[in-house]
C-alpha cells in the first residue's frame, strides 16, 4: 500500500484505531450516504449491528460510544474529548439522538445497537451493518462497512471490487516497499529520509500543507499528554 504520514499518524479518539476510530468513521460514511440520497429527514431510527471482533471486545474498546458519537455527526479528529461523556449520557438517558446533529430519532442501545458475539461477516472480522428505518419501520437504506485497522474503513462494495486500499492510485516521487529500498534511494539521490518522505507527501498535498498538518499532529500529541496528566478517572474498559 502507498500510505501518507497522515494515514499512519491520525488524530482520533481513543482507545483503539480499529474498534473506536474506524467505527466512528463508518457511522460518518453512513450519514454521508443518507445525506447524498436526501434521506436524513425521513429517518425514524437507525439500527447498528456489530459482528465478530467488534462485538466481542466492543464495550472495552469503546465501539458503542464511537457509534453513538458518529451517528451524532462527530468525527474522531474533530471531537472535543472533554464533552464526550455529556454527549453519551444525554443519548443514553433520553433514548433519542440528533442524527447528523439535526434530526431527532429514537435510539435505545438495547434495541438499536446489537452485538453479534457469535457471528462474523465473511469478508473481515470487524464488520458493521447500519440500517436506517422510517418511523413506520420500513427500511430506507442500509450499508455494511469493515474497520480494517489503523482507522481505515472500507465498504462492502469496495471489498467486493477488490478496492478500498488507501493511495492505490497515487504515484510517488520515490516509491519503496522496504527499508532496504528506502536506504538505496537515499544513497542514489543524496536525500535524507525526511527529504524523501517530504517529496513523497507532495503527491497528496503541498509542502506548506504537509508542514501545517505535522504541526497539527504535534499539537494534538502535546494536548493529549497534558489532558492525560490532569485527569483523575478510571479508563474505559
Amino acid at each position: 500500500m502507498t500510505l501518507s504520514i497522515f494515514d499512519l499518524f491520525k488524530i482520533g479518539i481513543g482507545p483503539s484505531s480499529s474498534h473506536t476510530v474506524g467505527p466512528m468513521w463508518a457511522a460518518n460514511r453512513f450519514l454521508l450516504e443518507l445525506e447524498s440520497r436526501k434521506l436524513i429527514e425521513g429517518v425514524g431510527a437507525v439500527e447498528v449491528e456489530l459482528y465478530g471482533s467488534l462485538a466481542l471486545t466492543g464495550h472495552g474498546h469503546g465501539t458503542d460510544r464511537a457509534i453513538i458519537l458518529g451517528l451524532l455527526g462527530e468525527t474522531p479528529d474533530k471531537i472535543d474529548p472533554d464533552v464526550v461523556e455529556d454527549m453519551i449520557d444525554t443519548v443514553r438517558n433520553s433514548g433519542v439522538l440528533r442524527l447528523f446533529g439535526r434530526k431527532v430519532i429514537e435510539f435505545r442501545e438495547s434495541d438499536h445497537l446489537l452485538f453479534h458475539m457469535e457471528r462474523s461477516l465473511p469478508e473481515h472480522p470487524n464488520g458493521i451493518r447500519f440500517v436506517a428505518l422510517e418511523p413506520t419501520g420500513k427500511r430506507l437504506h442500509d450499508a455494511v462497512f469493515f474497520s480494517v485497522g489503523g482507522g481505515f474503513v472500507v465498504s462492502e462494495e469496495e471489498v467486493g471490487a477488490g478496492g478500498g486500499e488507501p493511495g492505490r492510485n497515487i504515484e510517488l516521487a520515490h516509491p519503496f516497499e522496504s527499508a532496504e529500498q528506502l536506504l538505496e534511494i537515499g544513497r542514489d539521490t543524496g536525500l535524507s529520509i525526511a527529504e524523501i518522505v517530504m517529496e513523497n507527501e507532495q503527491a497528496w498535498r503541498s509542502e506548506d500543507e504537509v508542514r501545517d498538518g505535522i504541526r497539527d499532529l504535534l499539537a494534538a500529541m502535546e494536548s493529549s499528554i497534558r489532558r492525560g496528566c490532569r485527569q483523575d478517572c478510571v479508563l474505559h474498559g
